[in-house]
């Protein structure tokens, strides 16, 4: 039987794991400079760090203990929609880097 805390907690790891692939996904748009090269590392980084990230909460943590979940829908539930969804949101949503006006660096290293 899945207990409320559990459906919570299972929640929260959804929420962090899409804000990661989010942020390392704007990551990678700010230090590659191709066109593509964000894209290649976000479908392959993101999904090793969010990986390593649902072994520690659902194996060394027990927050998805009742859930009874398979190894084809935890890894769905939480690898998959959240690169999706922080790929998405950072792709979509978020201006490009391009689009912000920064100020020029000094040379006197000030």
């Amino acid at each position: 039987m899945v207990s409320v805390v559990g459906l919570v907690l299972f929640g929260a790891v959804l929420v962090i794991h899409t804000l990661l692939a989010a942020v390392l996904t704007r990551f990678f748009r700010l230090r590659l400079k191709t066109q593509w090269g964000y894209v290649i590392y976000s479908f392959v980084l993101i999904p090793v760090a969010l990986l390593v990230t649902t072994l520690v909460f659902f194996g060394v943590l027990p927050i998805g203990a009742g859930l009874d979940l398979g190894p084809t829908a935890l890894l769905g539930a939480a690898v998959g929609l959240p690169l999706a969804l922080g790929f998405t949101i950072d792709t979509l949503y978020v201006p490009a880097p391009d689009e912000y006006d920064l100020p020029e660096r000094r040379g006197d290293g000030s």
